[in-house]
């Protein structure tokens, strides 16, 4: 006799036997959408049918839910697990693959958002995505995908926080759209192309409101940036990774521009994202005082990506396939999990689920 379960590691469902064959036991306050708790003393009755739903309830149960999540626009999906095991073909015990629409829906990125650390990995992850893997995606991962991007757009509106990025996403994005919902001539994407049109919309109006949006003055009464010493803001721009935000900064005061305009700033800057590609493995032998390495660098930026950096970062367990969160973590059954871990570039994400 076959096994009758949502998975055959798992206990299984629970039966009992009546008069007209085997029912599957479903307990009220379980299964149902309201999760309202019944009288003890009608759970404790002689009445089996109380203790046990019928096929055309329980149909009807998941009609319900199922309109609820369809008409609810603005529902999120929410597991219990923040880990994904991603599979790429069929073996005795799964069958068929993970795609990239399921792991969007899996990972918490509504939430992962609200960590600063994660920030831009998120946002760096969703402009791949709007570049190259929106015909990949199912319906409900649509929708996630939307949900999520609308949340980023109220967090920099709200914070101020890396607008720019999130500037570059949704261009990316806007292009992406135009091409192939109104320069193709028909959509190629799953769903009504009036939706993706009004989605297009709301990209349009959400540029619109970061384009006009104003960081206010903030009064502070104690010791602001300009009180450091100038050694204090070299360093502070030696952090700095990202050339667009050396130049802005340099924006701020006559003192900043002279300091972000210095060669051993854009050297190192130079040394750090181009030193291990070809041809540029002797960047730091260069001992010529004539060199312009503020030139060199964006020479160079527009023949090699740049080096990223992230404060948080999806990781991959190769003992066990399962893609997840760090701070989550996942049931490792290695001897040493932590041998087994591998940081995951957004890049990386992307091509672990094509096929």
């Amino acid at each position: 006799m076959p096994f009758l379960g949502k998975d055959w590691r798992s206990p299984g469902w629970s039966w009992t036997k009546t008069d007209h064959g085997w029912k599957r036991i479903v307990f009220f306050g379980h299964e149902l959408e309201d999760n309202k708790e019944m009288d003890l003393k009608e759970l404790c009755s002689d009445n089996n049918e109380n203790l046990f739903v019928g096929e055309v309830c329980e149909l009807a149960n998941t009609k319900r839910k199922k309109e609820f999540y369809n008409n609810n626009t603005k529902s999120q999906f929410v597991f219990r697990d923040k880990w994904i095991y991603v599979q790429k073909g069929s073996t005795k015990e799964r069958h068929g693959y993970c795609t990239l629409g399921e792991a969007l829906n899996r990972l918490d990125f509504s939430s992962a958002i609200q960590d600063l650390r994660r920030f831009n990995y998120v946002a760096k992850l969703f402009q791949l995505i709007a570049r190259s893997q929106l015909t990949s995606l199912s319906g409900a991962a649509q929708k996630n995908y939307f949900n999520i991007l609308e949340k980023i757009v109220r967090k920099v509106l709200e914070d101020h926080y890396n607008p720019r990025l999130v500037k570059e996403l949704l261009q990316d994005l806007s292009s992406t759209l135009h091409s192939l919902t109104i320069h193709v001539g028909r959509c190629v994407l799953v769903g009504n192309v009036n939706i993706w049109l009004c989605r297009l919309e709301t990209i349009i109006k959400w540029q619109q409101e970061l384009n006009n949006m104003q960081i206010p003055k903030q009064m502070y009464t104690g010791m602001s940036f300009n009180d450091l010493p100038l050694h204090m803001h070299n360093k502070i721009l030696c952090k700095l990774s990202d050339a667009c935000d050396i130049i802005n900064l340099g924006q701020a005061t006559p003192t900043l521009h002279i300091l972000s305009e210095n060669r051993t700033l854009w050297k190192k800057l130079c040394q750090f994202h181009f030193s291990d590609k070809p041809f540029c493995r002797n960047l730091g032998l260069t001992r010529g005082d004539n060199v312009d390495w503020k030139l060199m660098y964006f020479t160079l930026q527009k023949h090699y990506p740049m080096k990223e950096q992230y404060g948080d970062t999806l990781h991959f367990c190769k003992h066990c396939s399962i893609l997840f969160w760090k701070d989550f973590g996942h049931p490792c059954t290695a001897n040493d999990p932590d041998s087994c871990l591998m940081p995951i570039s957004p890049q990386h994400f992307i091509d672990l689920f094509r096929f």
